[in-house]
């Protein structure tokens, strides 16, 4: 439910890692676009998880799954994954991890320091692959 997400983004409040704003802008821009869906998961002391879905989507759940990382809540981080096949990465910053998301190729960003460039990156795969997800059906 997107309202135990307000709760827990006005109970984050200590953020060392500095990852809370880059997931705000996640959030913000996945707010934006248009026939997008989004679910929160949270599993405390595991992981927080905001998931995408575009509509066009007919076989895939998702197009994005962003966790924060929550082992320990004074150093959380994110990781961003989406199907290998949705999304580039041309400076290879990412990981292809085999059977990653829900048992398909994906290809995740592990961050927990992130900068203006590695923040500008994410996003920019994260519109390809909203962008994706919207034209291909998958």
């Amino acid at each position: 439910m997107l309202s135990d997400l307000s709760a827990f983004l006005e109970g984050w409040t200590d953020d060392p890692c500095a990852v809370k704003p880059l997931f705000m802008a996640m959030h913000a821009l996945l707010n934006r676009l248009d026939r997008v869906s989004l679910e929160w998961k949270s599993r405390p002391g595991i992981s927080h998880s905001l998931r995408a879905r575009h509509e066009a989507q007919k076989k895939r759940e998702l197009f994005v799954l962003i966790d924060i990382i929550d082992d320990d809540p004074k150093a959380r981080w994110l990781s961003l994954c989406f199907y290998a096949d949705m999304t580039g990465d041309p400076e290879e910053q990412g990981d292809l991890v085999p059977g990653g998301l829900l048992g398909e190729d994906a290809r995740c960003f592990d961050i927990d320091s992130p900068t203006e460039d590695s923040t500008d990156y994410v996003l920019r795969r994260l519109e390809e692959a909203a962008a994706t997800a919207g034209s291909d059906s998958k």
